[in-house]
């Protein structure tokens, strides 16, 4: 799988220009097999360094490199994906949050969105 698309990467690049905003993840990679989760929100100029939430037993804001995503060999051939429908709707701080109280980011998913489901 593609990791990333012109489109996506484009938009990763953009709010790269702009670190001092609390940006709405833009893309979620995640391990197919078990741990292993990332909502990326920036990327740098040399293309590989992301920044985001990385939950790999906990969830933490920090920086993650696409290059190693990518080379990831998981079960059967298998490698780290994209989930294709993913929607940030929220900014990353409240994703943090959000990750820390649930225990993660997966759990932090099902929070976010019922809470957005509830109200509307």
């Amino acid at each position: 799988m593609i990791l990333l698309t012109d489109e996506l990467r484009a938009q990763l690049l953009a709010n790269g220009r702009q670190r001092d905003v609390d940006h709405v993840p833009v893309v979620k990679f995640f391990n197919p097999f078990g741990a292993g989760v990332w909502l990326a929100t920036e990327l740098d100029e040399d293309g590989d360094i992301m920044f985001g939430l990385a939950d790999i037993g906990y969830p933490e804001l920090g920086s993650f490199s696409l290059e190693e995503l990518s080379s990831l060999q998981l079960l059967f051939g298998m490698g780290i994906e994209r989930d294709i429908l993913f929607a940030g709707d929220f900014p990353i701080s409240i994703w943090a949050e959000a990750a820390r109280e649930a225990g993660g980011i997966r759990a932090a998913e099902r929070i976010l969105y019922r809470a957005g489901q509830v109200g509307a």
